[in-house]
Parts: C-alpha cells; sequence; structure tokens
C-alpha cells in the first residue's frame, strides 16, 4: 500500500470520494476526525456500516464490476474501550480489510483488539484472521515496544513511525517538527527495524501535515521511501498523486533490476559468482534484491 488516505467517518460525500479516488487504501476515522459526542459516534458508525454494506453488495453483483478499489481500513476506538466494542460490532463484514488501532501503549493492546475482531468475524461469518491491524505508534512507550507491538498478532499488517507537528507523538516525546526531519528521523528509523524484524509486510509512515505545500510532501515522502518505507499516510486527496508516484517504481529502475538478472544469470551460467555492472560489484544478494523488488512492482500493477 502506498497511500492511505484519512478521511472522516462522519462525512459521507468524502468517503465516497475517496472510494472513487486513486488511493491505494483509505482509513475511515471514527476516533480522532469524528466529534465524540455519543450522537455524533453513532450517527458516524451507521455511516460506515451503509457504506460497507453498499461496497459488499457491488462486489457480489457480476456486472458493472469496479476495475479496482482501495483497501477500506477504519480507526475504530482504543483496545478495551466500549466505544471499541461498539464500532467492530458495526462495520465488520466483508467489505472490511482493516482497523487502525489508535493509542497503543502495550502489545496487550494488539492481543486484546485480536481477540474482539475474531469474535466479531465469528458472528460475521466471516473467515478468522481475515480483518488486518495497523497499530499506530503515537507515545514514546510504543516507540520503544514497537517489535514487541508488531509481534503481537498475525493480523498486523501495516505499521510505521508517523510523525506530525503538534500530534500526539510530538506530544509525548517533545520533539519540534521540521521540514527537514532530523528530530524524528532515529524514530521513523527504529520503528522501521522494529517493523522489519517483526515481518510486518507494508510499512507506513507519514504524514505531512501542510496541505498546500506538495513539495514539501514529496521531499518528505522520498526520504521515507529511501528509509525503507512502502508508503505513506494522506490527509488530502491532493497528495494522493504525489505518494504514489514516490513509492512506484520507475521505468528506469525497473530496466535496471532486469539487467542486473540478466547479467548475474549469464555470469552464474559461466561459473562467476560476482560481475563488475556499469564500474560497480554485482553478486547474488544484488540479483535477490532486484527480483524482489520486481515482485513488488508487477503487485503495484508498474512492472
Amino acid at each position: 500500500m502506498r497511500s492511505l488516505l484519512f478521511v472522516p467517518a462522519n462525512r459521507e460525500d468524502r468517503i465516497r470520494k475517496a472510494l472513487a479516488g486513486d488511493a491505494d487504501g483509505i482509513a475511515i476515522d471514527l476516533e480522532s476526525a469524528t466529534p465524540q459526542g455519543e450522537s455524533e459516534i453513532a450517527k458516524a458508525r451507521e455511516i460506515v456500516a451503509r457504506v460497507l454494506r453498499e461496497q459488499s453488495g457491488s462486489r457480489s453483483r457480476p456486472e458493472p464490476a469496479p476495475a479496482r478499489r482501495p483497501a477500506i481500513l477504519v480507526r475504530i476506538h482504543e483496545a478495551g474501550s466500549p466505544d471499541q466494542a461498539r464500532d467492530l460490532e458495526a462495520i465488520v463484514g466483508p467489505s472490511l480489510d482493516g482497523i487502525l488501532l489508535p493509542q497503543v501503549v502495550r502489545p496487550d493492546d494488539v492481543v486484546a483488539t485480536d481477540a474482539a475482531l475474531a469474535g466479531a468475524e465469528r458472528a460475521a461469518g466471516l473467515a478468522p484472521g481475515r480483518i488486518r491491524i495497523m497499530p499506530l505508534v503515537e507515545s514514546a512507550n510504543a516507540v520503544r515496544q514497537a517489535y514487541e507491538i508488531a509481534s503481537a498478532s498475525p493480523r498486523v499488517a501495516y505499521m510505521g513511525g508517523a510523525t506530525a507537528r503538534g500530534g500526539d507523538l510530538a506530544r509525548s516525546l517533545g520533539y519540534r517538527f521540521s521540514d527537514a526531519g532530523l528530530e524524528t528521523l532515529f524514530l521513523r528509523s527504529k520503528v522501521l527495524v522494529d517493523v522489519r524484524a517483526a515481518g510486518v509486510p507494508n510499512p507506513i509512515s507519514g504524514l505531512w501535515g501542510r496541505i498546500d505545500d506538495l513539495e514539501g510532501l514529496r521531499a518528505f515522502a522520498i526520504q521515507s521511501r529511501d528509509l525503507g518505507y512502502e508508503g505513506l499516510l494522506t490527509i488530502h486527496p491532493s497528495q494522493v498523486p504525489i505518494v504514489n508516484a514516490v513509492f512506484s517504481p520507475s521505468a528506469a529502475e525497473i530496466a535496471e533490476w532486469r539487467r542486473i538478472i540478466s547479467a548475474m544469470d549469464e555470469a552464474e551460467h559461466e561459473g562467476r559468482g560476482a560481475i563488475r555492472l556499469d564500474g560497480r560489484l554485482v553478486d547474488a544478494a544484488h540479483a535477490k534484491t532486484a527480483r524482489q523488488q520486481l515482485e513488488r512492482a508487477r503487485r503495484l500493477g508498474v512492472g
């Protein structure tokens, strides 16, 4: 997933616009971007449930069938809360691909949510383990325990060090956000290493809060990509094309990976384990990396 676009759960028009857009995934936010009065949350749940039911119906009809739709994730309430139980009761169904779990403090928060999801899946007649979890790293303690959190459930498919000006993590750590990102470089790198070590398939970073500064977004996305992330959280549709482009392999990169594979195949046929290609050493490890990158490009539909 290259781009995950947040939309408020109480804005049905924005949800539908996001579903028709180009983001790889949408995060319908019941927790942070929705007024938290009891009646407001209840109405937002009704909106999300209705949209999800419609998506299930559209996928069951043979025609017309959309070429693709974004993965649908919902940002629910924190582990163990009555609101989380109500969220899951309302939204779990065949069109829900995953949930974003906020305010994760310890691995037990993921374990408890995994169990709650299992019960909701049974009630909805879904296969166990179908719905994925993206734990949100929003505190110093979560950064410190990122590996344990990422390893707490096989449902964890997305996770990363997401930073923002004035957000929960900034308040917890006390950093002052800058365009260069040096103040968050360690935490983004640390969480990435933990997430990769835990085997989470899709590390996602973020986010860029200045909606009108698209060049700043591009630089931030490139930095995140170069660290090793595979996608970025986004907060406005205008950010999606830039993020998708940054996290998509270029034609030149794809051609280079194919050259490496071809050259190493020829070298191995000749009994050589390493070669010089364009003035640099290339060996079996480079060919393995090239194959991995080509497979990712294929999954993205660009290879």
